[in-house]
């Protein structure tokens, strides 16, 4: 195998990379083999015809696009060790050549990670955050954890109000037909949380259980099924339950159910302890952010759009996963939001970029200060690491291979380059 490297506009490069005429025709081997029992010709028992004899039958290229799927990741990664480039993004293959008793040749365009210039980074200027709990934080706090306390009961003879969870069920109509998706039973909607489109859960304020009406809606412009973007609609429903949520008394017993306490008042100290230690962690945070986006806005960088779209693609599928961990499916998520794959991405990209620029530059900082990462501060990570897999220190580091450590350790000093940001920047 060789490779050449061509250096493109807006850190982007082409690695041109060939695999021997003796490689490709093994592989080529290797697909007929793989495929030949799945293969019938006349006068050959299945399996048993010969690769010329297919050849000739079906094309000579019968095998080459999976002699070509099996080639072409491990050259490519091959050829991107020796390429010596810092490639941050996933290749775009294109098959130049692919021919018997030839070389086969393919290109991957690539981005390749940007030069930073840094503008001014010590004592950035951040407006100071407040982080006292008032006495209306407090309550508030509490409010919320009664309303998770609650029981939820089933009331007769109530006009739903908002707030109320109704039980309905009900069936979509367009110029008097049901569509796909519109019918739905026994659906709890919280009436006032704006789940269901337009004035739907208002025209169900003031009905009570067994009560049966028609709710007119219009479907907003930009619904995901274009067939009823934008057009009314009518949905007969029916009422089956309404259920209201009794919250329980704020006194010594709440207390004593839900917490190690046995006054209220214990209690509250210790919910007050507990929110100003998550504001003070959110101010942290938050002054963090504020630094580092400021020091963004004075560095200088060319992001290549292929970068951008590798760092989308990643946070989606770690979106997907979050949720299929919920037990709900991407397409189920775009139903539920009137979103599509289109959409999705626009909203992620700002994130991305603010990603990918916070990275570099925190990477650049942590260069030019010469910040370092010793190896207790290595081992500790790994500790955590086996703490929270629950396995031993010496099997996780068994695991880990010298790529891996040396990412462990960037991040680590890009950390370190965050701590050391904020420590010189200045409240103001």
């Amino acid at each position: 195998m060789s490779v050449q490297v061509e250096n493109l506009e807006k850190n982007m490069a082409k690695l041109t990379i060939e695999v021997s005429a003796k490689e490709f025709d093994d592989a080529v081997e290797k697909a007929y083999l793989k495929q030949k029992n799945r293969i019938s010709l006349p006068g050959f028992r299945k399996g048993k015809a010969p690769r010329k004899m297919i050849e000739k039958m079906y094309g000579a290229g019968v095998f080459y696009e999976d002699a070509a799927n099996a080639i072409i990741p491990s050259a490519y990664e091959d050829a991107a060790k020796e390429s010596g480039l810092e490639i941050v993004s996933q290749p775009d293959i294109s098959i130049t050549q692919i021919d018997a008793g030839k070389p086969f040749v393919f290109t991957a365009e690539v981005a390749v990670k940007p030069e930073v210039t840094l503008g001014d980074y010590k004592g950035i200027e951040v407006e100071k955050i407040v982080t006292e709990v008032t006495e209306e934080d407090l309550q508030a706090e509490l409010d919320k954890v009664r309303e998770q306390q609650s029981r939820v009961i089933s009331v007769e003879d109530k006009a739903a109000e908002n707030g109320d969870i109704v039980v309905i069920d009900f069936e979509g109509f367009q110029d008097g037909e049901p569509f796909e998706g519109g019918k739905g039973e026994d659906y709890p909607l919280t009436l006032g949380s704006h789940s269901f489109i337009d004035t739907f859960e208002d025209q169900l304020v003031g009905k009570k259980a067994g009560d049966e009406t028609e709710v007119n809606v219009t479907f907003p412009e930009d619904y995901q099924e274009k067939s009823l973007a934008g057009k009314p609609a009518t949905f007969q429903v029916k009422v089956k339950e309404v259920k209201i949520k009794e919250l329980p008394e704020l006194d010594d017993d709440f207390a004593q159910d839900i917490s190690e306490f046995e006054t209220l008042e214990e209690y509250k100290e210790d919910v007050k302890k507990q929110l100003l230690e998550r504001r003070e962690k959110t101010a942290k945070e938050a002054k963090e952010d504020a630094v580092i986006e400021k020091i963004v806005a004075n560095a200088q960088m060319e992001i290549p759009e292929a970068m951008i779209r590798t760092q989308m693609n990643q946070m989606a599928n770690d979106f997907a996963q979050r949720i299929q961990n919920q037990g709900i499916t991407m397409e189920q998520y775009f139903q539920f939001t009137g979103m599509d794959n289109q959409k999705f991405g626009e909203q992620i990209r700002p994130q991305a970029l603010k990603r990918i620029q916070s990275r570099l530059v925190l990477e650049a900082i942590a260069k030019a200060e010469n910040i370092e990462v010793t190896e207790e501060e290595l081992n500790k990570e790994i500790e955590n690491m086996a703490s929270s897999y629950r396995m031993e220190v010496d099997k996780v580091k068994e695991m880990l291979n010298e790529e891996y450590t040396e990412g462990m350790k960037l991040d680590i000093a890009v950390q370190k380059a965050v701590d050391f940001v904020v420590e010189a920047s200045v409240e103001v």
